[in-house]
């Protein structure tokens, strides 16, 4: 239910009872304002806890794809300086050095595109699959992850061999990892890397570990649903109990008022409401909503970066929000 909808139904709810008093005659049905008030105070409280955790999630993933972008330039750097003929026997041309740059960098492409579809899977907690967020889903903006196979996505990146071992694995992106980490050791034992570089290629690759395990926690450990649940039912009682605190009051400004309390009952119950589905649609930053972390657009820039600094051609774009939304 999107907030013009829910404003519409706070308004009804808040006409009945102010029908009820002034047509019907029924003075008993007003409650002192005290109550109410308190009542108030409490989800005020109970809402913003939930808002402020719901943030630290998202600030939290937003910080580990930071993070994952500064250490992608850094392995783009290592492959690009650290690869080289001084201590191998076997010398290999510029040409093919460029071929195993390409195939480390493309092999960390293929990193980033099997952790987005591990991060975008549906879980059925999430608020995104709502009727009413699935509905604005459809008419402003797709999650490419959401609508293509993995196969298909990594096909570009990895050999057939490479991408028929990984796609038999659960943690696919894990499992890229330790390609990664055979690759660079092959590269040791022929004489391409030697061992201080050696040593500092694979801390890079524990730390995209440790990033990746960061988003895995947050993706796989929700928000705890005793919070939600009580923040709930505390707007819902909260919000149907407000009208006949409000009618007392603006009865006593005289008849004539009290009509008023419909729309400042459906304002207050509208501001209370709109910070649950803030809450809501913070929560979790990687289900695919508007909301998200942008992780789709900041692979590409990934992309284009390490690709420039290797000097290989590409025809790349950065992704564009579309109806204002980046994915």
């Amino acid at each position: 239910m999107d907030s013009k909808r829910y404003l519409s139904f706070l308004l009804v709810i808040s006409s009945i009872p102010v029908v009820l008093y002034q047509i019907f005659d029924l003075k008993w049905i007003a409650i002192p304002w005290l109550p109410v008030a308190l009542l108030g105070t409490a989800v005020a409280f109970m809402v913003g806890f939930k808002n402020n955790a719901a943030y630290d999630r998202t600030w939290e993933a937003r910080k580990i794809w930071g993070a994952i972008v500064n250490f992608s330039r850094t392995w783009g750097l290592m492959v690009k300086d650290y690869i080289s003929n001084k201590h191998a026997e076997h010398k290999l041309s510029e040409a093919e050095l460029h071929q195993i740059r390409l195939e480390l960098m493309n092999r960390h492409f293929a990193w980033l595109a099997a952790l987005r579809y591990q991060l975008r899977e549906a879980k059925p907690r999430e608020g995104i699959y709502k009727e009413y967020n699935a509905e604005f889903k459809s008419k402003r903006f797709s999650v490419h992850e959401q609508e293509s196979e993995m196969a298909d996505t990594l096909r570009p990146y990895l050999s057939a061999s490479e991408l028929e071992h990984i796609m038999n694995k659960s943690n696919k992106a894990a499992q890229i990892i330790a390609l990664q980490s055979s690759h660079v050791r092959r590269l040791f034992d022929d004489g391409y890397i030697e061992d201080f570089r050696h040593m500092e290629m694979e801390k890079i690759l524990a730390e995209l570990y440790n990033q990746q395990g960061g988003s895995e926690r947050i993706k796989n450990f929700p928000y705890p649903r005793q919070f939600t649940t009580i923040s709930l039912w505390l707007i819902k009682i909260f919000i149907c109990l407000l009208p006949f605190g409000m009618i007392q009051e603006f009865a006593d400004l005289g008849s004539q008022f009290i009509w008023l309390s419909i729309p400042f009952s459906a304002l207050s119950g509208w501001i209370f409401t709109s910070m649950e589905k803030i809450g809501e649609a913070t929560e979790n930053p990687f289900e695919g909503s508007a909301n998200d972390i942008p992780i789709t657009a900041m692979s590409r820039n990934i992309e284009i970066d390490l690709l420039e600094i290797i000097n290989e051609p590409h025809q790349l774009k950065p992704i564009k929000a579309i109806n204002s939304i980046l994915t």
